[in-house]
């Protein structure tokens, strides 16, 4: 039977045990990286953003008070470096990346990473606002609450739902839109 996170955490806070905190690494890493490459688009810097997250998280564990769930503070912390990571790098090679992916697209060039539905899925969510973004991959790829979303951005309760609304009625269109053009 596995330990629970919160049983794991108190392993960690009271003897460092790194087995403990191992564990909690192999529980949530898949869905880290997941929601990091989702807000980056960048295999690489999804890792790096998802390896920094971890560290955070151990030198910091001591900070988690057992209020809330462990996975929801461990996004925050995630969701943090990636704020972090983003302002440091916001200007020109996100310009350049956008300009390199239209360019693809234009001479009909794309890569075919991985099946349509998931590249249109990628195009949409890069094509929404960053915080729109960020709040629909927190909310559906990590599967924390409305609520839990609010905490970990730190954003009222009501923007976190107009954000991921405003965001799921672009992509929407954007994917409605996507198949006349199919068609």
């Amino acid at each position: 039977m596995s330990a629970s996170d919160l049983e794991l955490v108190a392993l960690v806070v009271a003897s460092r045990d790194q087995r403990a905190f191992g564990s909690l690494v192999n529980r949530y890493q898949v869905l880290i990286r997941a929601m990091m490459l989702r807000m980056t688009s960048d295999h690489a810097l999804a890792d790096d953003l998802a390896q920094n997250a971890f560290l955070q998280a151990w030198n910091k564990i001591d900070s988690f008070s057992g209020k809330g769930s462990f996975k929801a503070w461990l996004c925050r912390i995630a969701y943090t470096e990636f704020l972090q990571n983003y302002r440091k790098r916001k200007s020109t090679a996100k310009a350049m990346q956008k300009f390199k992916d239209h360019s693809e697209i234009i001479v009909g060039q794309s890569q075919n990473w991985d099946s349509g539905e998931a590249i249109d899925l990628d195009r949409a969510l890069d094509k929404l606002s960053d915080i729109e973004r960020s709040m629909i991959v927190l909310t559906y790829s990590t599967g924390l609450t409305n609520e839990e979303v609010a905490q970990v951005s730190g954003l009222p309760l009501g923007t976190v739902k107009s954000h991921i609304k405003r965001g799921k009625e672009k992509m929407r269109q954007m994917l409605m839109d996507a198949q006349e053009v199919i068609e």
